[in-house]
């Protein structure tokens, strides 16, 4: 068993690993540009949704006003006509990018923790390098590959995003067990 102080270093350069790793794979290579689609006549649907005064928030069109209220012939009826979507509004202003990357890295930061406590807790000093790259890796992908599909299989995600979100967790988490492996204690 290896304690989490005695895995400080590996957690910390496992998150600088990943976010700087994130970076590459979504500000220099083309993997993330069509994530998103533009709408059509996007100002007019903007200017319409600030006269309707639509503040921030996590949005559904049609929205049901309760449960049983799903299957009423009305509702039907709207989500027959469509469209049907779910939709995340932000405040105002610039994406606050320094926020969600301090975030993010922080989430980097959690998720070597968990790593570290899993592979500490399994693996005694000295363990080989491909034993700590697997537990460590196994871990880590857990947290940052396996949280998407649930946005293919309830917001309606394209699965060509949820695999390509898939695919950069799968990097976040050998970068991870590499480096768990690599600074593993004797």
């Amino acid at each position: 068993m290896v304690g989490l102080t005695v895995l400080w270093f590996p957690i910390l350069l496992s998150a600088l690993i990943v976010f700087l790793a994130s970076w590459v794979l979504h500000m220099l290579l083309p993997i993330h540009r069509k994530d998103y689609e533009r709408l059509p006549n996007e100002d007019e649907l903007m200017e319409a949704m600030r006269k309707a005064g639509v503040r921030p928030g996590n949005y559904a069109v049609p929205c049901p006003p309760s449960p049983a209220a799903m299957s009423s012939p009305e509702m039907l009826e709207k989500y027959e006509r469509g469209p049907v979507g779910l939709f995340n509004v932000i405040a105002s202003g610039p994406p606050p990018m320094g926020k969600a990357l301090a975030q993010w890295f922080v989430f980097c930061l959690v998720v070597g923790v968990f790593a570290a406590y899993v592979a500490g807790r399994t693996l005694a000093a000295g363990t080989e390098y491909l034993q700590v790259f697997r537990v460590a890796g196994t871990a880590a992908f857990v947290a940052y590959g396996m949280g998407d599909p649930l946005a293919s299989i309830w917001k309606g995600q394209k699965w060509s995003t949820t695999l390509k979100h898939v695919t950069d967790g799968l990097v976040y988490a050998l970068l991870t067990a590499g480096t768990f492996g690599w600074l593993w204690p004797d």
